[in-house]
Parts: C-alpha cells; structure tokens; sequence
C-alpha cells in the first residue's frame, strides 16, 4: 500500500524487515524470500538506486531456478524484471537473451495466445526498438497487438497501449499514413474509457499528445490540427 501510494520512504523499512523475518523463518534460499527480494528491488529501482537492486534481482532469480527448475513462469517473471533493470542501464546486449528466454518459458507456459506472452512480445520489441531493429520489433508488436484483441477485445486499454506501441514504430519508419488510425484508434479507446468510468484514464493526455504531433508531421495546420482533436473528443461513444 505505501509503494502504491508513493510513500517509498516508508515502505522499504517494513520490506526490508518482511525479507528479514523470512530469512529467518524458512532461510536464505526459500521462493518467499525470492519474492521479498523481488519487491524490495522493484522499490530500490522506483527511486533510481539500481546498482543496490541488482543483485536482489539476481539472488531472487538464483533462488527461483533452484526452487522450481529454469522454466518456471516465475523464473520468467525473475528474468523479466533484471532484463528491465539491465535496459534502464543501456545494457541492451545483457537484457536480451533474458527477455527472450522469459518469452519461450511463458510460451510454453501459458501458450503462444496468452496476454503474458503478450507482454513479453512488448518488452522484447521495445528492447529491439531501443537498438534500432526496427524491422525485427513490428512482427512482434503485431503479434501482441493480435494476442490482446482477442483476449480483451478490441476496446480494451492494453488493446491500445499496442496499438500506440506499433503506431510509434510505424511513426519511426516514417510511415505516418499507417500510424494515423492506429493512434485515433488508441485515443478512442482511452476516450471512451474516461467516458464509461467516469475519471480520466492515465494515458489519455499522453495518447492526444502523441496524436497531436503526428497530424503536425503529417502536414495539418494548426487549424485542422485543432479540428480533428475536437472532433475526436466530442464525438459521443
């Protein structure tokens, strides 16, 4: 709860002290002191003290291979989370081979249509986005995009934090006509999301922003620019 309400500060005592009591309870090696470990790490990382969470990250990962052999979904999770720490430190070469080896476990895990995989397809393309392998990310941002449709619907915000994600590509590519509809797409969603519950989606203003700029590259005027967000957001759902 702290952590969730920012109150980091706070928090990491009492994680600390719930990793203590674990160690002493089931010992060093046991998968609830791999998940302490985990959650103190993820807060280490929130405040930017990476080098401290690193090695919680590889303990935890150490403790889970052992617990439930290398291809376990929490193993893919344990890999998922040190290959976010090694990207944040542009260590982009040592990130990869973990995202894709928490891909093939939840794959095989959960199955190829499964949103985990999902997930791990959108981390993976980031990642080869960030290395400009652009051409390498697209079928994999697809791929995901075409997973959470169907396991969502085709109106469901991750629906369009993918479809954002491949419209940014295509922006990249300098395919500007193919990412329009996608990211008017995106903003409806988020859009009538705001609508049905009643408060503000947290990707919204980000998602019209990013809109925004695109009809800029593609050459609208300020004016018409203006038109077609107003158009947008005054359109009933």
């Amino acid at each position: 709860l702290l952590q969730a309400t920012n109150r980091l500060a706070e928090a990491e005592p009492l994680m600390r002290r719930a990793l203590a009591i674990d160690e002493k309870s089931y010992g060093p090696d046991h998968p609830e002191v791999a998940t302490d470990l985990n959650n103190l790490a993820q807060l280490l990382q929130a405040t930017n003290r990476l080098a401290e969470a690193e090695p919680l990250m590889r303990r935890a990962l150490a403790i889970d291979e052992t617990s439930y052999g290398p291809d376990h979904p929490e193993v893919a999770r344990d890999l998922n989370n040190l290959a976010q720490l090694l990207q944040d430190t542009n260590r982009l070469a040592e990130a990869e081979p973990l995202m894709r080896r928490a891909l093939a476990i939840d794959e095989t895990s959960y199955g190829p249509d499964h949103p985990k995989v999902a997930l791990r397809l959108n981390n993976l393309a980031a990642l080869l986005q960030a290395t400009n392998r652009l051409a390498e990310a697209e079928p994999l941002m697809r791929r995901a995009l075409a997973i959470d449709e169907k396991s969502y619907g085709p109106d469901h915000p991750e629906v369009a934090r993918d479809l954002n994600n491949l419209a940014q590509l295509l922006q990249a590519t300098n395919r500007l006509a193919e990412a329009e509809p996608l990211l008017r797409r995106s903003v409806m969603i988020f859009l009538d999301f705001t609508r049905r519950a009643g408060h503000e989606h947290p990707y919204l203003q980000t998602a019209l922003a990013s809109y925004k700029k695109l009809l800029r590259e593609m050459g609208k005027s300020p004016a018409e620019v203006e038109a077609v967000m107003d158009s947008l957001t005054t359109t009933p759902q």
